[in-house]
């Protein structure tokens, strides 16, 4: 499992997975995304915005979090021939 930079709970920070990065591309060449959710999984994050391109990039921006904990947040993305990528990324919500 992937995993993020920890953020503090009162920063509302973004995050990204590059679904055709070069070290480990999910993507097929000419696939493209056509569709990008995320969902929190386990902890208490708060997801504000979510955003995604063609070319591959789904972003997603977090808030809030209990401090000490850590949050899974997964991405379901679907292309442009008809698969389904599933990612999970853990994210610590730091101590002040």
């Amino acid at each position: 499992m992937l995993t993020w930079p920890s953020k503090d709970p009162d920063e509302v920070l973004d995050y990204e997975l590059d679904w055709a990065d070069n070290k480990r591309p999910r993507l097929k060449p000419d696939e493209t995304l056509t569709d990008s959710k995320w969902f929190v999984t386990a902890g208490d994050v708060v997801l504000t915005r979510e955003e995604w391109t063609p070319s591959g990039i789904a972003t997603v921006w977090t808030a809030g979090g209990t401090a000490g904990t850590i949050c899974t947040i997964l991405n379901r993305v679907t292309t442009s021939i008809g698969r389904t990528y599933d990612q999970s990324v853990k994210l610590r919500i730091r101590t002040k």
